[in-house]
């Protein structure tokens, strides 16, 4: 398995490399848009911004898929941030992204049907569509929003208040429909160009797949990986790729050498911050 990794075909990795190059533009693209529908006094300069979402992405590497959005937020709150509108952001940059994730595993069912018939796979599903139901409620409407604070006065003092700051911070972008939209409309692009990453990565070691396959099983392998139990996706990314892929004849050692050249180069994309965490903090706290 390690071998078929080791003799991939280098442009194709190249052309993998450049693209989690771009996707990362776009990720990092569509957390300043959110922070930016804060008052402008409140915004931490860009560069600051830039460096907390790299240096984030890099420690997320080690922890399980919600630790680099935690790092996320205590980074930023350091500065004039409050802890609600911290929280938010990173919470709505999330959650969009499971919005993009399950839209293009619906596009992905479209090819490959008889997946439908699979309880895990549309458990999966439902899951992200529960999620993303109770995004747009708290969101858009005021009478979740009031349910919400409701069960929020059933809970200890400071966490209250905690919930009710991040609660009031969520809803707030309910007047920023173009923002909220057009990171949307990035989040869609990020998961084109990691379907895009995972076929070259395939081309790269000869697996005889169309790219048809990839948009049908990658965006489902992805929706897998984001279940917080595991480090950066190493065990169930590695099944679900044999999994799916053996379905369309794809041998194991081939399908789990694809998985380790996937999950080692979003490793790659992270690289750049942990050479901004190397270089010590350069905030300037407000």
């Amino acid at each position: 398995m390690l071998a078929a990794a080791a003799g991939a075909e280098w442009r194709p990795l190249f052309a993998a490399a450049l693209l989690v190059l771009v996707d990362r533009v776009l990720m990092a693209y569509r957390w300043i848009v959110l922070l930016y529908t804060l008052d402008p006094a409140d915004r931490p300069p860009l560069a600051d911004i830039l460096r907390i979402f790299f240096v984030s992405t890099f420690l997320g590497t080690f922890l399980p898929s919600v630790g680099g959005d935690a790092v996320r937020v205590y980074g930023i709150a350091k500065f004039n941030i409050r802890g609600g509108d911290a929280v938010a952001s990173v919470f709505m940059d999330r959650m969009l992204g499971v919005a993009s994730l399950f839209l293009m595993a619906l596009a992905g069912l479209t090819l490959a049907r008889d997946l439908a018939s699979n309880w895990v796979i549309m458990a999966s599903l439902g899951v992200a569509a529960v999620a993303c139901l109770v995004t747009l409620l708290l969101v858009f409407s005021r009478r979740a929003d009031a349910v919400t604070g409701i069960i929020l006065t059933r809970v200890p003092g400071a966490m209250r208040h905690a919930g009710q700051r991040v609660l009031e911070s969520i809803q707030r972008y309910a007047a920023h429909h173009a923002q909220l939209a057009k990171v949307l409309v990035c989040s869609v692009a990020v998961q084109v160009l990691r379907v895009l990453q995972a076929y070259y990565l395939g081309r790269s070691l000869g697996i005889d797949a169309t790219l048809g396959t990839y948009f049908a099983f990658v965006p489902l392998i992805l929706l897998v990986m984001l279940l917080p139990v595991t480090i950066s996706g190493l065990g169930t990314g590695q099944a679900a790729f044999v999994w799916f892929f053996a379905r369309v004849g794809v041998p194991a050692a081939a399908a789990f050498a694809l998985s380790v050249l996937f999950i080692g180069l979003g490793i790659v994309g992270n690289l750049p911050g942990g050479l901004l965490y190397a270089m010590g903090p350069k905030e300037r706290r407000g």
